[in-house]
C-alpha cells in the first residue's frame, strides 16, 4: 500500500464537445448540427474559473474535440470567439485562467510540435491519452486515434520537456497482450524523454446509445490486474492514476495506484457524465484512512526540476510548499 494517495482539486471545462473522431464509446462528441453541439465563450469559461478558484481549486482541465476545424460548421462557430483558430482561442482561455490564479492542463488531443510548443508556456502540464497501441473498431472513423500518430504526440511533448499525463483505456476491445504492448510504448518514451508523470489506468463504461453500449465493462480483476502490470512495467518515478468516480480505489491502491486524479467540487466529469466525483469526505471514506496529500497539475519532481515557464513561475511557486505539493 502506498504511504499516501494523491489527488488534484480542478475545474472541468469542455471548451468544445465538437470532434473529428466517432469512437464507439463515447457520449461526449458532437456535430455543428446536434442542438448539444457546444462551443463555450470566453464568458461562461470565465463564469466556470472563478468558481473554480472560488473552491479552492488549483487546476483547470481543458477539454476539447480533437482537430475540431476539420468538422463542417465548426469555423462559423469559431469565428464567432473572435479567434482564427482553436489554438488561439485556447491559448487566450489559459492565460485568462492563470490571471484568475489556476494552472492550466490541456487535453486537446492529437497536436503536432508547434502546436504543443505553442501551448507549453501556458500550461503547467498537458495530456493525451493513449488509449491502446491496438487497431480496433471502436476506434473506426476516428483517425485521431491511430497509435502511431498519439505515440508521436507524446513524443513530442517529451521533444519539449512538457510534464504529461497520458494513459491506456481498459476493456474497447483490446487484448492483455494489447495493454501490457501499450504500457510498455510509454514506459519507452519515459525513458527517453523523462516527462510522464501519471499513468491513467481507467475502465470504459459503456454508455446508452452508442455502438459498445451492450460491451461489458472490465471486472475488478482485470484492473487490478492491470495496474499490477503497469507497476512491473512502468519506471519508479511514473505515478499510476486511477479515477474514484469509476472504480473502487483501495483495490488498486493495493496493485500499486497512488493517484486519484482530478477531484471537481464544481463541475461534473463531461466525459462520463453519470458517475459523480466523490467530495472530499467521501474520498477520505474510499481510501480507508490512507493519508490524502494534494497536489497541483504538475508533479513535485517537476517543479524541483523547473519544468515551467516564467509565465507560470510565480503562481506555482505561490501554490506549492517546499516539497512540491499543495500548500496548505
Amino acid at each position: 500500500m502506498p504511504e499516501f494517495v494523491t489527488f488534484c482539486r480542478n475545474v472541468f471545462v469542455p471548451v468544445t464537445n465538437i470532434c473529428r473522431n466517432e469512437c464507439g464509446y463515447c457520449t461526449f462528441r458532437r456535430s455543428p448540427d446536434d442542438p448539444e453541439s457546444k462551443l463555450m465563450t470566453r464568458e461562461e469559461v470565465i463564469s466556470l474559473l472563478t468558481d473554480g478558484k472560488k473552491a479552492g481549486c488549483t487546476e483547470v482541465l481543458f477539454t476539447f474535440g480533437e482537430y475540431a476545424e476539420e468538422v463542417p460548421g465548426y469555423r462559423e462557430l469559431l469565428s464567432e470567439t473572435g479567434f482564427s483558430s482553436t489554438l488561439e482561442y485556447v491559448s487566450d482561455l489559459c492565460r485568462t485562467a492563470i490571471d484568475i490564479g489556476l494552472l492550466p492542463h490541456t487535453n486537446a488531443g492529437v497536436l503536432n510540435y508547434t502546436e504543443l510548443e505553442t501551448l507549453k508556456p501556458l500550461n503547467a502540464s498537458m495530456g493525451l491519452m493513449l488509449e491502446t497501441t491496438a487497431d480496433l473498431s471502436a476506434h473506426n472513423n476516428s483517425p485521431g486515434k491511430d497509435p502511431t500518430t498519439r505515440l508521436k504526440t507524446i513524443s513530442y511533448a517529451g521533444e519539449l520537456r512538457i510534464p504529461f499525463t497520458t494513459g491506456i483505456l481498459v476493456g474497447i476491445g483490446e487484448t492483455l497482450d494489447d495493454r501490457i504492448n501499450s504500457l510498455q510504448s510509454i514506459a519507452e518514451l519515459h525513458e527517453k524523454h523523462g516527462h510522464i508523470q501519471e499513468v491513467i489506468i481507467q475502465n470504459f463504461m459503456p454508455k446508452a446509445n452508442t455502438p459498445m453500449a451492450d460491451y461489458p465493462s472490465p471486472s475488478d480483476e482485470e484492473m487490478m490486474q492491470t495496474v499490477l502490470i503497469a507497476s512491473e512495467i512502468l519506471p519508479q518515478d511514473v505515478i499510476i492514476q486511477v479515477a474514484p468516480n469509476l472504480t473502487d480505489p483501495y483495490i488498486l491502491m493495493q496493485c500499486g495506484a497512488c493517484d486519484l486524479g482530478g477531484i471537481s467540487p464544481t463541475t461534473i466529469d463531461w466525459i462520463n457524465p453519470e458517475a459523480n466525483w466523490p467530495d472530499i469526505k467521501k474520498l477520505m471514506q474510499m481510501v480507508r484512512g490512507t493519508p490524502l496529500r494534494e497536489r497541483l497539475p504538475i508533479y513535485p519532481k517537476y517543479i524541483k526540476n523547473g519544468w515551467y515557464s516564467d509565465q507560470l513561475k510565480d503562481l506555482i511557486l505561490s501554490l506549492s510548499d517546499e516539497e512540491g505539493y499543495r500548500k496548505v
